[in-house]
């Protein structure tokens, strides 16, 4: 038996971290829902950024709908859109006999928004509206701007993956804004069940401290946080507030393990997914890393909590934890607005160079 199906037995939904049309059209992305026991799957601009960059696949959809004039911004979220039906149809079998637990897939308001939050809402409704998928979620980023946005697209009943958490206080300042636009739903006589998960960034943690730690606390840090937090999910869903609210029919918001592949080369391909693995949670993860987790991955008992000792450890050689969460956040930020500004100039210079051929 694969690593993958005794990580998905153990109970943790296994999605992957890309999609390109490549995929869909080779049948890749099939394979590996019936082979690696994936179950859903997320994008994001970098990835569609290597995806147009690096293939054939999107040129004659660019240049025909530019030359219609077709806005650049307009056209990417076409090209996405398609996709993403694709990919949410062949998840759809287990969307629905997960009764929704399951099977979803996600597309990203674009990150020129993050400090506005209404237009964020505006266009987390109309994207999820222009997608007409079930099991579409929305990206919309955990932070203060972002929170009102999740709030009430919860409340309209859009569902949400909150993108861009990094510590266990961040996720619980996302759970409550979920929760919130649910409470608000059950007050106003709605269906409770509206999907969600909250994404929590892993290895970029150990890539800030990397140069700042001692050799023995290398590659810890994006483990004890992913701990931390699951600690905080398990105790916030024991809450009776949690409970009156699944008693209504609410649906739990999942934690989900993001950016979990590693980038130490001195490393295991594999750390995170095998330090990370809890049942009801999600471990969404780049395609290097699920191809190396199916070849030689291990998958050991449930996650243990946190030693006590962790972040001391941390405290000791430097590392203002709580500081360091804003700024990663701060950061993803803004390098989620780079990789969007270098997705629209890939989508108009690979134009420019259809039209000249």
């Amino acid at each position: 038996m694969k690593a993958t199906q005794k990580l998905h037995d153990m109970g943790q939904s296994l999605w992957l971290d890309n999609i390109t049309r490549g995929l869909l059209t080779s049948g890749t992305l099939r394979r590996y829902i019936q082979e690696f026991s994936i179950t859903g799957l997320t994008s994001n601009p970098t990835i569609f950024d290597h995806a147009i960059k690096n293939s054939h696949d999107y040129d004659d959809a660019i240049h025909q709908q530019l030359r219609k004039g077709k806005p650049v911004e307009d056209l990417f979220f076409e090209l996405a859109i398609e996709d993403l039906r694709q990919a949410a149809d062949l998840f759809l079998p287990i969307h629905k006999l997960t009764n929704g637990v399951d099977g979803w897939v996600s597309l990203e308001v674009s990150p020129l928004l993050a400090d506005d939050t209404s237009k964020t809402l505006a266009a987390a409704v109309a994207l999820h509206e222009r997608a007409a998928r079930p099991n579409l979620f929305i990206k919309i980023p955990g932070t203060k701007e972002g929170l009102p946005a999740i709030e009430e697209a919860i409340f309209q009943g859009v569902p949400v993956n909150v993108t861009l958490l990094f510590s266990a206080s961040q996720y619980v300042a996302a759970t409550e804004a979920y929760l919130r636009g649910i409470e608000r739903r059950i007050v106003a006589g709605l269906n409770a069940d509206v999907g969600s998960v909250a994404s929590l960034f892993v290895s970029r943690w150990d890539v800030a401290v990397a140069e700042k730690v001692p050799q023995a606390l290398l590659n810890q840090l994006g483990i004890a946080v992913g701990q931390q937090t699951l600690e905080s999910y398990r105790s916030l869903l024991a809450l009776p507030r949690w409970q009156r609210a699944l008693n209504a029919g609410a649906r739990p918001q999942r934690l989900l393990f993001a950016s979990t592949g590693t980038k130490d080369p001195k490393a295991s391909d594999t750390l995170y997914v095998e330090a990370l693995a809890a049942p009801f949670t999600v471990n969404t993860m780049p395609e290097k890393t699920l191809n190396a987790f199916a070849e030689h991955g291990t998958v050991g008992a449930s996650l243990p909590l946190p030693g006590k000792d962790v972040f001391a450890r941390f405290a000791a050689a430097g590392i203002d934890t709580d500081a360091l969460a804003a700024q990663l956040q701060v950061e993803g930020a803004a390098s989620f607005v780079k990789s969007w500004t270098d997705l629209i100039s890939c989508i108009e210079s690979k134009n420019r160079k259809l039209k000249a051929a």
